[in-house]
């Protein structure tokens, strides 16, 4: 397992790599979008969002 970090418009984010398959870290873009306490918030609102379970 490989982990590297990204940076994407100025908020860094990991990647893990699995298997040949990479995955990013959601929670380093919650937490950049809103302080660290609400993270799991905004994940939990992305994950109630119709478009992102048909993605």
């Amino acid at each position: 397992m490989a982990n590297k970090m990204i940076e994407v418009q100025n908020i860094k984010v990991n990647i893990s790599s699995i298997n040949e398959d990479d995955y990013i870290c959601i929670s380093d873009i919650a937490k950049a979008k809103s302080d660290k306490s609400r993270a799991a918030d905004v994940i939990r609102n992305w994950l109630r969002n119709r478009s992102t379970l048909d993605f």
